[in-house]
């Protein structure tokens, strides 16, 4: 059986290491993961109750139309509920916009490094990629707009930018969006912005009005802590949303998910609990990255990207015999850093002290 040409040569995501792999492999009892951006103070206690209740409806199908969560973002955004689509985690969803705008007579333009579903899906489809290398860590954005010519049918911006953790700032995004032409999709993946703390951190979805041809994704896995049950979102104009809903299978987002994120959406409090011990361990982490002499980029999500000095493979391996799981920068596109999510003060103190002996060995 022949497949399409370009599948055989796509890449296999990897994923950070499972922990009970790393239990075994090391002989090791505790193991801090640290790798895969999620929250480690979990969900919230709203979210466990929702579940409790929702098991009495396990022999039924999802609600096709997520009719309870589509209202409750539709108030919470102050959007229409057309503009809403679901997606099975917003990876997904950037499934659902290349199977719609992409095929081998299209470009697409995007980051590099940035998150790599998106070269992925595109391909997929059989478009041309065209990746802009970031300019100091950071989206380069005059550079992907000299990019832009009549094949071009999306641009993705990863804001905060995983891996990087940077951000494109509002008005360099509004200015973006100005010099683009209405009929090229502008995606903003928001996944890390509830954990955003810069004073000009774009409030892209009061963006969409303005701009039809703007369109934002947002997931429930990272600050919402529901990464486990694959629920994510994008907001747009109704009639891309429309298109999307074609390509989108049945009963997508589960039961379990709709129930949970709603409660996460209708607790607030807590979202700000997390936001709040997220900027704490992120000032940790810079501390000892700062007397360590390492260099890092400033973040906007809940990961740091910390340059070590040395093969990033190599201090992952070192930190993983330690019981320690983070990324490599060199899967990344960073080849001597570490990707680190923030974890309670701590695992991160763990994690600090680990990395300088490690450092302090390497020097040595």
């Amino acid at each position: 059986m022949q497949a399409k040409e370009q599948i055989p040569h796509l890449p296999v995501y990897k994923p950070g290491k499972p922990i009970e792999e790393v239990k075994r492999e090391y002989g090791l009892d505790e193991i801090i993961k640290l790798a895969s951006n999620e929250n480690p103070f979990g969900a919230s206690p709203q979210v466990k109750e929702a579940l409790q209740k929702e098991a009495a409806n396990m022999a039924l199908y999802p609600d096709g139309a997520s009719y309870n969560l589509r209202q409750g973002l539709a108030r919470f955004y102050d959007v229409n509920e057309d503009q809403i689509v679901f997606g099975n985690g917003s990876d997904e969803i950037i499934s659902f916009i290349t199977r719609v705008y992409l095929d081998a007579n299209a470009n697409t333009i995007m980051a590099t490094p940035t998150f790599p579903i998106y070269k992925t899906n595109a391909v997929i489809e059989g478009a041309e990629v065209i990746e802009v290398p970031l300019k100091d860590g950071v989206h380069d954005l005059e550079t992907m707009k000299g990019k832009v010519n009549d094949q071009t049918k999306v641009i993705w911006i990863c804001n905060p930018n995983n891996p990087s953790g940077t951000y494109v700032s509002e008005d360099r995004i509004v200015a973006f969006l100005e010099s683009i032409s209405s009929d090229i999709l502008v995606v903003l993946d928001e996944a890390y912005c509830e954990y955003a703390s810069a004073e000009d951190y774009p409030d892209s979805t009061k963006l969409i009005d303005r701009f039809p041809n703007l369109f934002v994704m947002r997931t429930f896995s990272k600050i919402y802590g529901l990464a486990s049950l694959r629920i994510g979102y994008g907001i747009g104009q109704a009639s891309v949303v429309d298109l999307l809903n074609r390509v989108r299978a049945p009963f997508n987002a589960n039961r379990f998910a709709q129930a949970a994120a709603l409660a996460g959406l209708e607790d607030q409090d807590y979202v700000k609990e997390c936001y709040d011990r997220n900027l704490e361990g992120l000032q940790q982490f810079y501390r000892a990255f700062e007397d360590m002499g390492l260099s890092y980029y400033p973040s906007q999500g809940n990961f740091v990207l910390v340059d070590t000095k040395r093969s990033g493979n190599e201090v992952f391996e070192a930190l993983l015999k330690q019981g320690i799981i983070v990324r490599s920068g060199e899967a990344l596109g960073f080849p001597t850093s570490i990707r680190i999510t923030v974890g309670s003060q701590e695992q991160n103190e763990k994690i600090i002290n680990v990395l300088k002996e490690t450092i302090t060995e390497g020097a040595s």
